[in-house]
């Protein structure tokens, strides 16, 4: 497993940067190449700074496990997770608690060598074994960005509904009637089950009560890059008249929208008007800028620690509270370049 001195050595930047570019730091001014480098090295590495290297955690300190969906390497494709992780790990080391890694080996979850938890804060989508495998190493679990058995255990997620109500409504006061949705119809729901994505069916469903659907602008394909520049181009490709703003599920399927139109000759946002979801600091890094609905990653991460300080307390202390918490983030619209008024 890689050190920060190992990712230095290998990349020529300082630990102290490479640090606070794992950790998402909104702060940081870097290049997105000095971004790639990193996120590529650490993945390649497989790096990961939750272990702690102190040795045993001292009496009294709460110790959090982290349990990730994604390894670093695929958080490079999807660094929505690689934010939100970063941001955990950044909110122990600001409450002095010690973070420890749970890795996964198939269906189960080993401890931390040498340590126990007190509770764990579980980013993503796990199946009703990982969960189970999860609670048997500490029954204090917060769900990150899903929320299974909500009976059983505290859940932090997103206000999915307002995040596709503002994006619309901001579409709508620029005079956009035509407009068409970049990703998935099916996803693994909170349980990893397959499922209707809950983005796209919003859409759906905010667009028939305006009386405003129009499925043939509904473009299936999964929340990745390439797959959505392939599935714009296609689109374009084949002649039907293209909305004049496209909403997409995620970041990734926006940055591919992007290339494809900007490969079509058709202008961002003077011909097609393009709205993200998720938010990351690359949205203000591409060309143009992402309007995008943002997540609010970092307070996602401080609610879910919040939530686990209630109910896991080292040294045998009485937990606050043993009632569970789902806790859902409104998401906040921030506008950029890549939307403007309907040119027709």
């Amino acid at each position: 497993m890689a050190t920060l001195k190992e990712l230095a050595d290998r990349t020529g930047y300082s630990p102290a940067t490479i640090s606070r570019i794992l950790s998402g730091d909104p702060s940081l001014s870097v290049t997105p190449e000095a971004r790639r480098k990193v996120l590529e090295e650490a993945g390649r590495l497989n790096y990961s700074a939750t272990r702690s290297r102190r040795g045993r955690t001292p009496k009294g300190v709460l110790r959090v496990g982290v349990a990730e969906m994604l390894t670093p390497a695929q958080q490079l494709d999807d660094p929505y997770y690689l934010y939100l992780s970063g941001f955990v790990r950044q909110g122990c080391l600001d409450k002095k608690y010690t973070c420890l890694a749970i890795e996964s080996r198939g269906e189960g979850f080993l401890p931390p060598e040498g340590e126990g938890v007190d509770g764990i804060v579980a980013i993503g989508l796990f199946t009703p074994a990982q969960i189970e495998s999860l609670a048997a190493l500490s029954p204090n679990v917060v769900f990150l960005d899903s929320s299974p058995f909500e009976s059983r255990f505290d859940s932090v997620v997103l206000g999915y509904e307002l995040g596709i109500s503002l994006a619309l409504e901001h579409l709508m006061e620029l005079g956009h009637r035509r407009i068409g949705f970049i990703g998935p119809a099916y996803k693994l729901d909170d349980r990893r089950q397959r499922a209707p994505e809950v983005r796209r069916q919003l859409f759906v469903r905010r667009m028939e009560e305006r009386g405003l659907l129009d499925l043939d602008l509904l473009l299936d394909c999964p929340m990745e890059a390439e797959a959505a520049a392939q599935a714009v181009g296609e689109f374009l490709a084949a002649g039907p008249k293209p909305p004049t703003a496209f909403l997409c599920a995620n970041e990734e399927s926006a940055i591919g929208a992007l290339r494809a139109l900007n490969g079509a000759g058709l202008a961002v946002p003077k011909s097609i008007s393009v709205v993200s979801f998720n938010d990351t600091p690359r949205s203000a890094l591409v060309d143009p800028p992402l309007t995008s609905v943002s997540t609010h990653v970092e307070e996602m991460a401080r609610i879910a620690l919040r939530l686990l300080a209630d109910r896991a307390c080292p040294g045998g202390k009485e937990p606050l509270r043993t009632l569970p918490i789902k806790v859902v983030v409104p998401p906040s619209l921030v506008v950029r370049s890549s939307s403007g008024p309907v040119c027709e």
